[in-house]
């Protein structure tokens, strides 16, 4: 007999090959076909794009040779590689993270029975062992086929666990395609939702229910896209050109953020020194309080390499809110912003604010205010739309913070504007304010008008009598006396900035504040 005859049979061989071809079969997903179409739509695949937002050769797949479930009927006869959604985790820049990727290729990414099962296991592995969790969102929502009928009763569990996982790790939900119907509340209960501009988008309901429910005739874009959510609505946070920088601004965004909130953020060498002074400070206010001057211009000096990680900014452009580092430390910085409106408050700037304070807060992540606020807007328009309700949102995120906070007063520090931007009363660990500064209930142009109406009308000349008092209601409200009464703890050169930040940072690593029990305050929404 030869060697061959000889030869043991193998047990495993024809079933380790068996394995090679399933794995290589559902890594295909839709097949050849829909990945052309996909890349026709300039969109990547569910598989590319976790292959750019992973360290290469680190995701570990989770579920790869699942389908559609065995108890659903009347789809016996497709086929759904990996049940649509590709699930596992991998390294970002060195760090694990838990990745749900939904694969347009495969049922239009539809979320079958399956699927959820693997992303509710993915969740909890997330949430337990504390890792950020990112979903890559591509979907034209639930299964209806799987979906419809009474055991819809039982569904729902996702987004209390999303609930559940607030604050506690980093949820970042990316609008990379469509997200119809309640799974517009992923990214609704997420932290970062940055959307691909002319293809993510969201809504409680796509174009066709909205026409049979309202007659309203609209198309995915105008319903729920990117110019929607970045600009209007505020839900999505950062409109972006195409899927690799969705990839891109999801490892910024989450290299600011710790892993979960028992961990510190993450800091970074820096070659800037902290001590470094630009002299353009000193020119970036125009000479009179009620010309406009663009923050942006004073943020880029004072952060480590004028870097800035900007959140919603095409949202509430009167306030300014993101991510920056001072001597290799994340932070926070809110800033008002001149340019709009004078950097005056409203019901969405408000909104905007508080929400990222409790961003920061929720992750140990300092605050740095920059403040430059005339106070809130005013009006009947703005009181029927709940202006009271939205400014206490501020206000209660302010105060309720106890993370290091840090406030520098440029110009204007008017009314409950110096108050929701962190005036004394808020705790901040260093407040100081710099020579232009005018911190008061009001202008004193506003002042003027209301407290002296009677004797500048009664005036030979009102005009001059108005320019005179309003002269001496500045000795009143200049920076020096709340630094005289200790009130403010400096005054400084603009040029100061940055050194007093970074220091003031240092100085409040360690912060600890105990406050009295309760099971939750009762937040104004």
């Amino acid at each position: 007999m030869s060697d061959v005859t000889n030869a043991p049979t193998s047990l495993l061989r024809p079933l380790v090959e068996e394995l090679a071809e399933r794995r290589a079969a559902a890594m295909l997903g839709g097949g050849e076909e829909r990945i052309a179409r996909q890349h026709a739509a300039e969109k990547l695949t569910a598989r590319e794009r976790i292959d750019l937002l992973v360290d290469p050769g680190t995701f570990n797949e989770l579920g790869l040779h699942a389908g559609i479930h065995y108890s659903v009927r009347g789809l016996e006869d497709k086929e759904a590689p990996a049940d649509g959604v590709v699930t596992g985790w991998g390294l970002v820049e060195g760090r694990k993270v838990a990745i749900a990727a939904y694969d347009f290729t495969v049922m239009a990414g539809s979320m079958g029975m399956t699927g959820e099962i693997k992303v509710a296991r993915l969740r909890e592995l997330a949430l337990s062992k504390r890792m950020p969790m990112v979903w890559l969102l591509d979907s034209a929502g639930a299964r209806i086929q799987e979906a419809v009928g009474s055991l819809f009763a039982g569904s729902g569990h996702l987004f209390k666990e999303e609930v559940v996982a607030s604050g506690v790790i980093p949820q970042v939900a990316a609008l990379m395609g469509p997200c119809a119907a309640g799974t517009a509340y992923i990214p609704g209960l997420a932290d970062f939702v940055p959307m691909v501009k002319g293809r993510g988008s969201m809504a409680l309901a796509g174009p066709h229910l909205v026409r049979a429910a309202v007659g309203e005739d609209v198309t995915q874009e105008e319903l729920g896209g990117s110019r929607v959510h970045c600009r209007k609505s505020g839900v999505g946070d950062l409109e972006v050109a195409d899927d690799q920088e969705c990839i891109e601004k999801i490892k910024a965004y989450l290299s600011f953020l710790p892993s979960h909130n028992e961990q510190a953020p993450p800091q970074r060498a820096t070659s800037d020194p902290i001590d470094r002074m630009d002299e353009e400070l000193l020119d970036v206010l125009p000479e009179s309080n009620r010309k406009p001057y663009n923050m942006y211009d004073v943020i880029s000096k004072i952060t480590d390499d004028g870097e800035f990680f900007d959140m919603k900014p095409q949202f509430a452009k009167t306030i300014i809110t993101g991510f920056a580092r001072f001597g290799g430390r994340p932070a926070g910085i809110v800033a008002n912003q001149p340019k709009q409106l004078g950097g005056i408050l409203d019901n969405d700037s408000a909104d905007k604010a508080a929400r990222f304070v409790n961003l920061c807060n929720a992750f140990g992540i300092p605050l740095v205010f920059l403040m430059d606020v005339p106070g809130f807007m005013v009006g009947t328009k703005v009181e029927q739309a709940g202006i009271i309700r939205h400014g206490a949102k501020m206000l209660y995120a302010v105060a309720n913070a106890t993370v290091p906070k840090i406030t520098v007063v440029l110009r204007k520090g008017y009314g409950a504007g110096y108050y929701v931007m962190n005036g004394r009363a808020y705790e901040p660990d260093l407040i100081v304010a710099w020579p232009s500064a005018e911190i008061s209930v009001m202008g004193a142009e506003g002042a003027v008008e209301i407290v002296f109406r009677k004797q500048v009308e009664a005036a030979e000349d009102p005009a001059a009598k108005k320019a005179e008092l309003i002269a001496a209601y500045k000795q009143i409200i200049d920076p020096y006396i709340p630094a005289k009464n200790a009130m403010i703890d400096d005054v400084i050169d603009p040029r100061e900035t940055r050194p007093t930040i970074c220091r003031g940072l240092e100085m409040a690593e360690g912060k600890r504040v105990q406050r009295p029990w309760k099971r939750n305050g009762v937040v104004p929404v």
